[in-house]
C-alpha cells in the first residue's frame, strides 16, 4: 500500500456530508500529497492531465468562460456546458456545471499548501433533501484517480472493483 497520502484508508477517504441552516446537503472531500501545490494546481487544470482522471474541457479557460465538459470515463460521454465562477491559481478553481436531469452543479476545489503538503478540499452544495451517497461515491471514484495522477500511482479499478471496495463504507454494495 501507497503511504504517501496522510489518507490512506477507504474509510479516511470517504467524503463527510453536513446540513447546511437552510437544509441543502454539503459534501466535502478532503485529500493531501507531499506534492508541491503547483502541481496539484496543474493535474487538476491541464488538459492533458485532465484527461487522465476525469476529461476534457473545451472552452475558455478564464473567470466566466464558458465552455463543454465531458467526463470521459464514464459509461456515456456527454458534452455538458460549464462556466468557470472563479479561478484564482494555485489555490481555488469554482465551475458551475449544467446537468441534464438535475439542478445545475457548483463545484468548489481550494488548494492549499502547509507542513510540506498540498491540501484539497473539494466541497459540492446540493438541494436540500438530495439523498447525496451516488454522488459521493462517484466524486470518491474520481478524487482517487486524480490522486493517482497527484502521485504517479496506480490508477484505481473500474469502477465495479471500486464499488466492491468502497459502496459497503456508503451503505452500498
Amino acid at each position: 500500500m501507497n503511504l504517501r497520502r496522510e489518507d490512506t484508508g477507504p474509510g479516511a477517504r470517504r467524503g463527510t456530508v453536513t446540513t447546511e441552516d437552510d437544509g441543502r446537503r454539503r459534501l466535502e472531500f478532503r485529500r493531501s500529497w507531499p506534492d508541491p501545490i503547483e502541481d496539484v494546481w496543474a493535474a487538476l487544470t491541464e488538459p492533458d492531465r485532465m484527461g487522465r482522471w476525469i476529461g476534457t474541457y473545451e472552452g475558455e479557460r478564464a473567470v466566466g468562460g464558458t465552455g463543454t465538459f465531458t467526463m470521459t470515463h464514464e459509461a456515456e460521454q456527454i458534452g455538458e456546458p460549464m462556466t468557470i465562477r472563479e479561478c484564482d491559481p494555485p489555490r481555488r478553481l469554482v465551475v458551475e456545471w449544467t446537468q441534464q436531469e438535475t439542478e445545475d452543479w457548483s463545484l468548489a476545489l481550494d488548494l492549499r499548501a502547509e507542513d510540506g503538503r498540498t491540501h484539497l478540499l473539494f466541497t459540492q452544495v446540493f438541494p436540500a433533501g438530495t439523498d447525496v451517497v451516488d454522488f459521493a461515491m462517484g466524486w470518491h471514484w474520481y478524487l482517487d484517480k486524480f490522486g493517482a495522477e497527484v502521485a504517479g500511482d496506480p490508477v484505481p479499478g473500474d469502477w465495479d472493483a471500486f464499488l466492491a471496495e468502497v459502496g459497503p463504507a456508503y451503505g452500498r454494495s
